[in-house]
């Protein structure tokens, strides 16, 4: 390593993965990964991929003691169906200086393995698809994750057809358990239909409208990265831009915080960082699984 690229790292860096994986076993209307197949040389290559990641997380207790890190796993696909990500959040959530692992997820899988994991660590991120589950069957995993002590939040895209179902399963869910909404793609919602979305989701009106972004401070490229199965790293999953390689430590040289590229920012696990929203006060301490600091006042339905 030349003495250009020996920047130390944050005292605290977020990582979101993306391996080659991108097989679901959902098939929603919405999602472009619906139902979709990979090859077993794509699932050998997203495994090693993997194994690869954790090891470079679990080698910074060592090499970079003074960082603690955060990794959200982000598969286009559903992760928690194989084995090999089971294991990296097992693994993961035991490491000392790993203060939170979580991953998005669809809830379809078993969820008894997360009893071998620390659990004042792991956590979930989880999408409830009214359509590709029945309402029992999702409540059910979402009850035992309580039990177990698992931290997770719950999540509706907000398409017109998913608002008695979500409306249901808020009723039903623990009180404790934050259920959010994102803005269906493309979709814009009149006053009266965004009113009803935050009566489940008081934050819903983050998620209502892109949020401009250009030129603004984030800390994705400082203290969050976006990394693929390479080990390519690049300031978030939405700027195409190389920051370099995670494995030869060239993204160090580019480490800093610098304005964002883009015009606006529209995803959550984007827009979350920007400085200007603030959103590191609400969502405080459960940053990469989308569990706010305290659970938002509900406002009235509206039926």
């Amino acid at each position: 390593m030349t003495a250009d690229v020996a920047r130390p790292l944050p005292p605290h860096l977020t990582l979101l993965y993306r391996g080659p994986l991108a097989s679901c076993d959902y098939d929603c209307p919405y999602c472009p990964f619906a139902k979709r197949r990979d090859v077993p040389e794509t699932l050998r290559a997203d495994r090693a991929a993997l194994e690869r990641f954790e090891d470079w997380v679990a080698a910074r207790a060592g090499e970079d003691p003074g960082t603690r890190i955060s990794v959200l796993f982000t598969p286009w696909g559903e992760g928690l169906v194989r084995s090999w990500y089971r294991r990296a959040l097992v693994r993961l959530s035991a490491l000392e200086h790993v203060e939170r692992v979580a991953i998005q997820t669809n809830l379809s899988g078993r969820v008894e393995w997360l009893a071998d994991c620390d659990r004042s660590t792991v956590a979930l991120w989880t999408t409830y698809h009214p359509g590709q589950v029945a309402h029992e069957r999702f409540l059910a995993k979402a009850t035992r994750l309580v039990e177990l002590g698992v931290r997770f939040s719950v999540g509706v895209v907000g398409e017109p057809e998913h608002l008695a179902a979500a409306r249901r399963m808020r009723a039903d869910l623990p009180e404790e358990v934050y259920l959010w909404v994102n803005a269906a793609e493309g979709r814009t919602y009149t006053d009266t239909e965004a009113d009803d979305w935050r009566a489940l989701d008081p934050h819903f009106h983050y998620s209502r409208h892109p949020h401009v972004s250009g030129g603004l401070p984030c800390r994705t490229g400082d203290s969050v990265l976006s990394v693929d199965g390479d080990g390519n790293v690049r300031r978030c999953h939405f700027v195409s831009e190389s920051m370099g390689n995670l494995y030869d430590d060239s993204f160090r040289a580019r480490l800093g915080p610098r304005g964002c590229p883009l015009t606006t920012c529209d995803c959550h696990i984007g827009y979350v960082h920007l400085e200007s929203l603030d959103l590191y006060e609400v969502f405080r301490g459960g940053i990469v699984e989308r569990v706010p600091a305290a659970r938002p006042r509900m406002l009235p339905l509206v039926t």
